[in-house]
């Protein structure tokens, strides 16, 4: 008897124990600057979206990568982002509703391989869920607009307020403070590829005329000829020029929105050549040179389908649009001689 009652004395006292050990760590947890965050907003509360779309409608605005994460509420891999090693001034808006989220005067290094913020623009454009994935506890962040998935918020932040917001680069589009106009200095520098926003890439045949017309349009600063779209890793012109790669002879262009829109380089990019050829222009036949646009962002993909919409609905082309849109991939810069052809021979034709 005595025996049986010193194991009842000690289950009693290792689940007293546990039982307090539960409250003084819930009274901890509760102190936290998440749990403030939580509470001033409210957790696991049904979300009164403003903007509902369906998954095939996302899917159509969205690179396959946004709505990955956005829609999809997966991660992307540490150190791969666009905004993790990122310090312009700014503001980071909702890749998918363009609602301001977060600004460069909170972004800071916190050593993750994700961008971090110590402040939200407005908390009211949060939402916080919890999350209890991969054997975790943690606070998922989404968009309160839309309410797309856009990482999570941890309590090791930077003091005062010990914030840190863990977001994936996917789930923002950059907005910079202020875009000046170029240097003529500035008309041969290579593009800024951390902002999609001032990039676009093409394809309409021969890269050699592409890129003259191109290099003449205001607001256009640099142009560069090479290859993508397909699969082959860094291939030369003769292995392009079988057809066997999948790449297209392509241009990739640096612009000045203030100077120039996107939407005004895709009605160019028509302009320049015919549009319902398929995988050749003029006298060059091939897959190399067919007519693309590879989209570095969702919204890009939107605008160059209306425009291709609008061109369809006008009358202008008795045979259907033969265009490619697809994400822009891996662009491989074409070799030295075939860069400026045209300007550096001083003379117009083709190959």
């Amino acid at each position: 008897m005595d025996t049986i009652r010193k194991i009842l004395i000690m289950l009693l006292a290792v689940s007293a124990s546990f039982g307090l050990w539960k409250v003084i760590d819930a009274a901890g947890r509760s102190k936290t600057a998440v749990t403030y965050l939580v509470n001033s907003r409210g957790e696991d509360k049904k979300m009164t979206m403003k903007i509902q779309k369906s998954n095939e409608e996302w899917q159509k605005i969205l690179t396959p990568e946004q709505f990955r994460i956005l829609r999809l509420g997966e991660t992307e891999k540490p150190y791969s982002g666009e905004y993790n090693d990122f310090w312009d001034e700014g503001t980071y808006l909702c890749a998918a509703c363009e609602t301001p989220l977060f600004s460069s005067v909170d972004k800071y290094e916190h050593g993750t391989g994700w961008p971090s913020f110590k402040a939200a623009i407005n908390n009211d454009h949060l939402e916080y869920r919890q999350d209890n994935s991969h054997f975790m506890r943690r606070t998922e962040v989404r968009c309160a607009v839309c309410g797309s998935h856009l990482g999570h918020v941890f309590d090791d932040g930077p003091p005062p307020a010990g914030i840190h917001y863990c977001i994936n680069s996917a789930a923002l589009r950059f907005l910079p403070a202020s875009r000046p106009h170029p240097s003529p200095e500035a008309r041969d520098e290579e593009p800024d590829e951390s902002n999609p926003d001032r990039t676009a890439i093409f394809a309409a045949g021969c890269f050699w005329g592409v890129e003259r017309n191109f290099s003449r349009i205001k607001g256009v600063t640099f142009t560069e000829v090479g290859y993508t779209g397909g699969n082959t890793a860094s291939p030369t012109y003769e292995q392009v020029r079988t057809g066997m790669t999948g790449h297209a002879e392509s241009i990739r262009i640096k612009f000045d929105p203030l100077i120039i829109s996107y939407e005004e380089l895709v009605r160019h990019f028509f302009e320049m050549h015919d549009p319902t050829q398929v995988n050749r222009q003029g006298p060059d036949h091939g897959t190399q040179y067919r007519s693309a646009v590879f989209y570095l962002t969702g919204q890009q993909r939107q605008i160059a389908l209306k425009v291709m919409d609008e061109l369809a609905k006008s009358g202008k082309y008795k045979k259907p649009l033969a265009t490619e849109v697809s994400p822009a991939g891996e662009f491989y810069r074409a070799e030295e001689h075939h860069q400026k052809y045209f300007q550096k021979r001083d003379r117009d034709g083709s190959r």
